[in-house]
């Protein structure tokens, strides 16, 4: 069935059972490989997106479930060679090891800190909590999420 999606500010029409996962339909479908797959259970944050404000588990929703609403990934955060203030502090606190978690979590602080500019590291950790990162680096992350919660105020 033909499904149409408001995904990054554009209308993009998927062919996809009603049931299948939003993750597949944005990878297989719309080539958007900067979502991925981890868990496939909603448990590891690998694939989280922001569906309208919201940090959702692309994986645990299906296709159906997304028409309608506006649908972010990784993809949209930086404007060509103009990075998004997250993706610069992940770099400069070289917050992201092998990187394989790394657009869940960008997503799930970008949802943060559209709503709160100023986190505080409890504000953080819950906004990050259904994101797992076995390599690590939680310190950087948290450094880096007020890194860009700075550039972002004073912006």
């Amino acid at each position: 069935m033909a499904l149409t999606l408001q995904v990054n500010g554009r209308a993009r029409t998927v062919e996809a059972d009603a049931e299948t996962p939003l993750l597949y339909a944005l990878r297989n479908d719309l080539g958007l490989v900067g979502t991925r797959y981890g868990c496939g259970l909603g448990m590891c944050g690998t694939c989280t997106v922001i569906i309208d404000g919201k940090p959702v588990q692309s994986c645990d929703v299906p296709v159906s479930a997304a028409v309608g609403k506006n649908i972010t990934t990784v993809e949209a955060l930086a404007a060509g060679d103009d990075l998004h203030p997250l993706q610069r502090a992940f770099i400069a606190e070289q917050a992201a090891q092998c990187g394989y978690c790394a657009s869940g979590i960008l997503m799930a602080a970008k949802a943060l800190l559209d709503v709160n500019r100023n986190p505080t590291d409890t504000d953080i950790r819950k906004a990050l909590e259904r994101n797992l990162c076995r390599c690590g680096t939680h310190g950087r992350i948290l450094r880096a999420i007020k890194r860009a919660a700075e550039e972002m105020r004073k912006a």
